[in-house]
């Protein structure tokens, strides 16, 4: 049971809008002023176009509240369809199966010979976290998640990179930084606290939401993604530390994710290897009979 609740954070951490660890805001003067627009043509330009197939095997090491777990793991997806994970530790012995469509989960203990099948509003409520297919598989491939041609965004230095923010309101996006956890930054003046619940009461009223992408200056490929849910105080920090090459479209080799919001904290990275990108792919997912509902 907890390998399989494990996995199933792993496999939607990415779909609950958040927040995460706010970047160190140091400008490099080499570094050109770009408009936001020009930025956003490029980005959209050298973005990869998705992969109808995607597999991998996989090294998890996921932390919930400061409880680590390390485990191995195959993933598969058939883009806009499904995505499967497979829970495989030491012993090479499947212990777990995870199944998340647009619309629906399902889930195997193969320990306890426990299930679970439902749509994505049961299991929120019975795992506490809103799942999302079409988020999971944006970060499996390394994309700008969200990203709106749209949209209007602002643009920033930060780090040596350049980054694009949706454009709230400024002081929405203050807030959106306040909440982040380990604020601890020098020289920086955080807002007050009567302040701030008056700026989270109009963040609801616009059901505020706050993207931020960091965006490699050579390549124009974005390298990190944050969002902020002001809201319900969540953030979803999603970096692409290492990738592969053009022959795999520029897919993720590590990628590490970060959900926070009030009393929880977990964070994942994964790294990937044996990547292929031919189809078709078999995601069987049949319950024993002898299988009985996880209580």
């Amino acid at each position: 049971m907890k390998s399989a609740r494990a996995a199933l954070y792993m496999l939607v951490l990415v779909t609950a809008a958040c927040k995460s660890g706010r970047p160190i805001p140091l400008i490099r003067p080499e570094l050109p002023p770009r408009s936001a627009e020009k930025l956003l043509e490029r980005v959209l330009a050298n973005q990869s176009e998705s992969a109808r197939y995607y597999s991998a095997k996989a090294a998890v090491e996921i932390v919930i509240d400061g409880d680590s777990k390390s485990f191995k793991a195959q993933v598969r997806s058939v883009q806009d369809s499904a995505a499967m994970l497979s829970v495989i530790p030491a012993l090479g012995i499947e212990v777990a199966r995870l199944l998340i469509t647009r619309d629906s989960v399902k889930v195997m203990d193969k320990l306890h010979d426990q299930y679970f099948v439902g749509d994505t509003a049961a299991a929120k409520k019975r795992f506490g976290i809103p799942p999302s297919l079409a988020l999971f598989q944006q970060a499996l491939q390394g994309r700008a998640i969200d990203l709106d041609p749209e949209e209007k965004y602002r643009s920033e230095r930060e780090d040596g990179l350049y980054v694009l923010t949706s454009r709230e309101k400024r002081r929405f996006v203050r807030a959106a930084e306040d909440l982040q956890p380990g604020d601890t930054l020098a020289r920086d003046r955080d807002m007050g606290e009567r302040r701030l619940e008056r700026t989270l009461r109009r963040a609801e009223e616009r059901e505020a939401i706050v993207r931020r992408y960091w965006i490699e200056p050579d390549s124009f490929r974005v390298v990190r993604v944050q969002v902020t849910d002001l809201v319900h105080d969540r953030t979803a920090d999603i970096r692409y530390e290492e990738k592969s090459g053009p022959e795999l479209k520029h897919m993720p080799t590590r990628l590490r994710i970060t959900l926070s919001e009030p009393g929880r904290l977990v964070s994942s990275s994964m790294d990937i290897t044996r990547l292929d990108l031919e189809g078709p792919l078999n995601l069987n997912f049949k319950i024993p009979e002898k299988y009985e509902p996880m209580p």
